[in-house]
Parts: structure tokens; C-alpha cells; sequence
């Protein structure tokens, strides 16, 4: 039987530059210049930098879905 990777023990942590809150949320993305449609590129998001790092991506036309990242903490349901 193949040895596992022991679980995670440290949170997900926000993409926001300078951030080191836990993610709550997953912001999945592609550029259609760079990418195939079926091609997701994921940012994590705290609660606070959820709007605006979703605003960047809406902005370009990237932002595809936004997810609650699974066992996160999160400040809004």
C-alpha cells in the first residue's frame, strides 16, 4: 500500500498580495486568449479580499465561478 501525504495541516491561504488570512474562497478563472474554455486557474480568497480580487478578475472577463473553499473558515454564508 503507497505511503499517503499526511493531511494538511496549515489553512489554505488568500492569493491578495501580502495577505496570510485563511481562504474561504475559491475564484476560479481562465484567460480564453491563453486558455481552453474547459481550463480553470484558481485564486484563493479571504472574506476581506473576495470583492476585490473578483473584481479584477470580472474587470478582464476572466472570472468564471467563485466556490467556498471545503472546511474554510468564512465570515458570510
Amino acid at each position: 500500500m503507497a505511503d499517503l501525504p499526511p493531511p494538511q495541516s496549515e489553512p489554505p491561504i488568500c492569493s491578495a498580495r501580502g495577505c496570510r488570512a485563511p481562504a474561504g474562497w475559491a475564484l476560479r478563472w481562465n484567460n480564453p486568449r491563453l486558455h481552453t474554455p474547459d481550463r480553470r486557474k484558481t485564486w484563493l480568497a479571504c472574506a476581506e479580499h473576495r470583492e476585490h480580487l473578483g473584481g479584477f478578475l470580472t474587470a478582464r472577463g476572466f472570472l468564471r465561478d467563485v466556490e467556498p473553499v471545503p472546511a474554510s473558515p468564512r465570515l458570510d454564508p
